[in-house]
């Protein structure tokens, strides 16, 4: 279903576009239904909304292999419903991990938009709990290997479930050329196959995110991996301020963390793609608790400086490491996220389709 986008009698397109120019200005974004009860914010076809972001989050299962659950008593604990709930999936093809669209992630999507993150490894343990997996290759996805038995079987599910999913190959892509992947060259011809493959069965409710770590250093390999405008609907990069985390001297508030990757990818890989900050979040600093909460909390202050990031989507699950803790369950990270999630920027209408 491709959202409509009506212009409203009254106004001229002038005032509309200083009416939208001063709100975003102000960081609150333009949120308004018109007299014939159309939404003109509402999102269009590759699902970006037209004024403000997404706000999403990457929650991990429980114990008992919930999603449900922990989803809905993290909203619980940040006072209102996400827009988009990131999960992931290795291709083994089990129903723990490797089924895309799972009862769980079913039933959180009829209120919520999913973003579906597909590994071409396989995971040692069940939702890679140790971090273990084992690669399929680039160049076997693309060569075909693996359409029967893995990828048209999901392809399908997807399919069958009808509703418009975000749907990420290989996150961090740039990452997974030194784990053995393969080759840029490789990932961009598996990424067409996948894509093309998933046209070939009729599969239209994709919407093709692209998404790398976003880590300068890698600028090269990043701008190598990009199978090209025709093949990608969103660019995601995931970037954090890892401060002690990863022993660095220098703490970096959300905007100073995101904005020099997002610029780099609007310049150098595509300016016309909306971006989705797929991962992000902030290490805690022991000896300054207040700046966590005050890192969330300027969220709201900094978004208008990144006009074409329509989707911010929280990793919270800890990492391996000291000083690691990348959650919002409790404290000043809680606080400050909280206050930035119930900001206007971020209060889009979800599509039901």
């Amino acid at each position: 279903m491709r959202a409509r986008h009506a212009v409203p009698r009254r106004w001229t397109r002038t005032a509309i576009a200083l009416a939208a120019v001063a709100a975003l200005a102000a960081g609150i974004g333009v949120w308004a239904t018109q007299a014939d009860g159309s939404d003109r914010c509402a999102p269009d076809a590759r699902l970006a909304p037209r004024c403000g972001a997404w706000w999403g989050a990457y929650v991990p299962y429980d114990g008992d292999s919930s999603l449900t659950r922990p989803v809905h008593a993290f909203e619980k604990k940040i006072g209102r419903k996400l827009d988009l709930v990131y999960t992931y999936h290795d291709m083994s093809g089990n129903p723990v991990d490797g089924e895309l669209l799972t009862p769980d992630e079913v039933e959180l999507g009829r209120e919520r938009m999913l973003m579906l993150a597909w590994e071409s490894t396989v995971w040692n343990e069940k939702h890679h709990a140790g971090w273990g997996e084992r690669q399929l290759g680039w160049k076997n996805i693309a060569s075909g290997t693996y359409d029967a038995s893995i990828i048209d079987p999901q392809a399908r599910r997807i399919k069958a479930y009808g509703k418009r999913v975000f749907f990420s190959f290989d996150q961090e892509t740039d990452f997974r050329i030194r784990e053995g992947a393969g080759t840029p060259e490789e990932y961009v011809a598996a990424y067409r196959h996948l894509r093309e493959r998933f046209e070939r069965l009729g599969v239209r409710n994709v919407v093709w995110v692209w998404t790398v770590s976003g880590y300068l250093g890698n600028a090269a390999q990043m701008k190598a991996l990009y199978p090209g405008d025709a093949y990608v609907d969103w660019i995601g990069m995931d970037q954090y301020n890892y401060y002690l985390c990863h022993k660095s001297p220098t703490w970096l508030d959300f905007e100073a963390s995101q904005r020099p990757s997002y610029e780099w990818l609007r310049a150098n890989v595509s300016a016309t793609k909306p971006v989705m900050l797929s991962e992000f979040s902030t290490a805690p600093d022991p000896r300054r608790p207040a700046r966590q909460r005050d890192w969330y909390a300027g969220i709201p202050k900094a978004a208008p400086n990144l006009p074409e990031a329509r989707a911010y989507v929280h990793w919270n699950r800890a990492v391996p490491g000291e000083n690691c803790d990348l959650t919002v369950n409790s404290g000043p990270a809680l606080e400050g996220y909280k206050e930035a999630g119930s900001h206007p920027y971020f209060k889009q209408r979800v599509p039901r389709g």
